[in-house]
């Protein structure tokens, strides 16, 4: 009964949003970050499916995976740091950022699609970051292809709050069909990334107008909201928790505190988890570490793999 009150409130609030954005302007083109941080997009066909990425810098691979709804933009203010040791790799993952939407938008994807990402740029092995669903990809990585992973950094990673019951309510929501269709019918979206980029970030002063177009502009795209819907809706998949125990690599798990979308309790899971991994939780802080601590991140990451 809860959570169809939940979808309810939800409705009805999207239905009353109408009025207010109605001539709301499109969104601005995204990328104007590139140049900041020393990068270009490129592209790559894997398995029929055109994947963006960028790569910057020399000496032992890094490949940075982003989180549910982001883009390679969450790497924005570290990869310049991390290239000057690092050969750094951030890839869109399928169905978000510049890389192809799959009309069936599934898990299982994504593993495969960094290993052939990693084939095609001559990446024996690599330290794989990931925040959010990114680091659930690198866990799978870690556990099944250890041979190819140095190293695994686990940023707020998912993989014990997979389950549909333990998702964030507007993910829940969003899953929901007549919620998700209202979404991407109506001139809402804006509404929508703005209230959840001020529950990723603990310092809201931080969800800047920039922040919000690079966010917006690849969730407005054709075919987006169906793919989402399409992996929200999955059963709780690639096989975690259980697969984080089988991860013996050499583990940094970084954590905000404040983290409302996945709670701190999960930090201690995948350190009791996985063995001798190094736990760090940085105070006053959200969701993406990466964009609301970077220079901290970077230390970490610098300290944890010194690259040359």
């Amino acid at each position: 009964m809860r959570r169809w009150a939940a979808g309810l409130l939800l409705l009805a609030v999207v239905a009353a949003a109408v009025f207010v954005a109605r001539g709301e302007a499109p969104p601005r083109p995204p990328g104007r970050w590139w140049q900041r941080a020393g990068v270009e997009p490129r592209y790559e066909d894997l398995s029929g499916l055109r994947v963006r990425y960028v790569r910057r810098g020399h000496g032992p691979a890094l490949v940075l995976l982003h989180g549910l709804a982001s883009s390679i933009y969450t790497w924005a203010d570290v990869i310049p740091a991390l290239a000057e040791d690092h050969d750094v790799v951030a890839v869109d993952l399928p169905g978000f950022g510049g890389s192809d939407i799959p009309a069936d938008l599934s898990s299982s994807v994504y593993p495969a699609t960094v290993l052939a990402l990693m084939d095609r740029l001559g990446v024996s092995r690599a330290t794989l970051v990931g925040n959010s669903l990114g680091g659930a990809v690198a866990v799978v990585l870690a556990a099944r292809h250890p041979e190819r992973v140095r190293r695994l950094v686990l940023i707020d990673a998912a993989g014990f709050n997979l389950d549909p019951s333990r998702r964030p309510l507007i993910l829940r929501l969003l899953g929901f069909g007549p919620v998700a269709v209202a979404v991407d019918a109506l001139p809402v979206r804006r509404r929508v990334v703005t209230a959840a980029l001020r529950q990723v970030f603990h310092d809201r002063s931080r969800v800047t107008p920039e922040k919000i177009e690079e966010y917006l502009a690849p969730l407005a795209r054709p075919g987006v909201t169906e793919a989402m819907r399409s992996l929200l809706t999955q059963p709780a998949s690639f096989g975690l928790p259980a697969l984080v125990r089988e991860v013996r690599v050499p583990t940094l798990i970084i954590w905000g505190r404040n983290d409302r979308w996945i709670p701190v309790a999960d930090a201690d899971r995948f350190a009791s988890a996985i063995p001798a991994a190094r736990k760090v939780v940085l105070e006053e802080c959200g969701h993406v570490p990466q964009e609301e601590r970077p220079a901290e991140v970077v230390h970490l990451l610098e300290e944890f793999d010194p690259g040359r």
